[in-house]
């Protein structure tokens, strides 16, 4: 791609980028989230139309990548970081969806279902042709979508942040495939934000940033702070901000909970948290962790135990009666569950609160509004054209800061926040810790739940480690000492009492 650059009416979304990637390499594109890479490769796609002057060139020579369809007949395939699948159909129906096979005018799924059949075994798919993709987990429906590339004869393939909802065995798979893809001689983009996948995949890395290119790290030359500060443009040495005071007279118990369970997946879970405390939970995928989030916010139903907020009882039995009490709960989902994505920034920032704006006769305040959104945007660094540009046409780390920014709104005393920084770049990675810092300082009591280790190493003055939906313990940090790795992996693992019953087995002394 060669001199690469597109406008949105008075908006420069890129500017004369280059990107290349050759047969049998994985190339990576990094980047803060707003930098242009999806641009790049939605104009690679056929999404997009470039600007005049800009070229794509496969094996040399200019292709039109003017459609999704020109760009598949050059050999294109893009996976998106939402799935794109019709999950009624089959897996085989999925795969050749818009090529069906037919006969005499009439399909033959039959012939879907063969030709599927050696493509699945091909990347070692667990599951048949046959089956219907809503029966099938994330993991599985990411292998669909690498499959439906396969049909089209693919020679250059972009993933775009293909494991964020992958499990740790799932995204190992992925990454098998990945490697029998470069032997093969295919040539992968491939987007992230985790540094560990970049290291090990990736041959080359090349950053953009402000919608321009930055730079082209070999493998040798590839290091953290290298890339972030290619990212960001500016040093994060102090990346995980903690300067309250977590180790010096933290305030009251804000909130306890006690002994509460669903029943089915949380069983007899305790816990108190502290004004201007910093409270992480940890814990492998399934351990139970935002099930116990949602029992407390009020979304799912508890059956025993009780929420007490400051030493009263509260009776929590939905997320309104949560709001009132001043709990606030960002889901770790927040295109399905958070967002409403169709609609302005300034309506979901104000959406939580809209009955404040109302008059007598029932009519809107819409001034009052945009000045709420307006200061939201600047207090939380919102990249935005305007309070009124659908809130789906930002980036994942803007996203993300609107419902935030709709949280606080509520003027909140606990906030539980579920995957923060899901799918979020470095750059609003270390402005959401910057935020829960501050918060934290402000007195308020923050839950944070993740699956990012050194995150919760990074923020948490505490972690609580979750295993088979009870709290398994709990891992302290000091002034001079932070949480430790090990003890929270132990815990999430149960390893120390795999290594007990061993030792009872082998007739041994702890």
């Amino acid at each position: 791609m060669r001199n690469i650059s597109k406008t949105f009416g008075s908006a420069r979304a890129l500017s004369n980028v280059s990107f290349s990637v050759e047969a049998g390499e994985v190339h990576a594109l990094m980047g803060e989230n707003g930098a242009g890479k999806s641009t790049l490769m939605k104009i690679l796609s056929g999404a997009y139309d470039a600007d005049p002057g800009g070229e794509i060139l496969v094996d040399g020579s200019p292709i039109d990548a003017g459609s999704p369809q020109k760009s598949k007949a050059a050999g294109i395939s893009v996976i998106y970081q939402e799935l794109s699948l019709a999950p009624n159909l089959t897996v085989a129906q999925n795969m050749f969806l818009g090529a069906e096979h037919h006969r005499f005018g009439i399909l033959d799924r039959s012939a879907a279902r063969i030709a599927a059949a050696p493509i699945l075994k091909k990347i070692g798919a667990d599951f048949t042709a046959d089956d219907i993709v809503s029966s099938l987990s994330l993991g599985q429906r990411q292998l669909v979508e690498i499959a439906r590339t396969l049909t089209t004869n693919s020679r250059i393939i972009v993933m775009d942040e293909p494991t964020t909802s992958l499990t740790a065995r799932e995204t190992g798979r992925l990454f098998d495939i990945i490697g029998a893809f470069k032997e093969q001689g295919l040539a992968i983009v491939y987007i992230s934000h985790r540094m560990e996948e970049i290291y090990r995949l990736s041959d080359r890395v090349s950053v953009l940033r402000d919608s321009a290119y930055v730079g082209t790290l070999a493998r040798d030359e590839i290091s953290a702070p290298k890339l972030v500060s290619m990212m960001v443009g500016r040093d994060l040495s102090s990346f995980y901000k903690k300067e309250h005071s977590a180790h010096e007279g933290l305030g009251n118990i804000l909130l306890s909970v006690k002994n509460l369970g669903d029943g089915v997946r949380v069983h007899d879970c305790s816990f108190d948290l502290r004004a201007g405390e910093v409270l992480g939970i940890s814990g492998l995928v399934g351990s139970g962790r935002t099930e116990l989030a949602r029992l407390i916010y009020g979304a799912d139903k508890s059956v025993a135990g009780e929420i007490l907020l400051g030493g009263r009882p509260l009776d929590i039995r939905s997320p309104a009666d949560a709001l009132a009490a001043g709990i606030v709960y960002l889901t770790e989902d927040r295109k399905r569950l958070g967002l409403f994505l169709d609609m302005s920034v300034s309506d979901n920032v104000n959406i939580g609160v809209i009955g404040e704006d109302s008059g007598l006769a029932g009519t809107l305040n819409f001034a009052r509004a945009r000045e709420r959104a307006d200061k939201a945007i600047k207090s939380l660094s919102i990249r935005t054209a305007s309070t009124q540009l659908s809130v789906g046409a930002l980036s994942g780390g803007n996203q993300q800061k609107v419902l935030l920014a709709r949280l606080l709104e509520s003027e909140p005393k606990i906030i539980i926040l579920d995957e923060p920084t899901r799918g979020v770049d470095v750059g609003a990675k270390s402005e959401i810790y910057r935020m829960i810092d501050g918060l934290a300082k402000r007195g308020l009591g923050i839950v944070v739940i993740s699956s990012d280790l050194p995150e919760i190493i990074g923020i948490a003055d505490r972690a609580l480690v979750m295993r088979e939906g009870r709290i398994a313990g709990e891992v302290l940090a000091s002034a001079d000492k932070p949480l430790n790795q090990e003890e929270i992996m132990t815990l999430s693992t149960g390893a120390a009492d795999a290594g007990a019953v061993a030792r009872q087995s082998q007739g041994t002394m702890p």
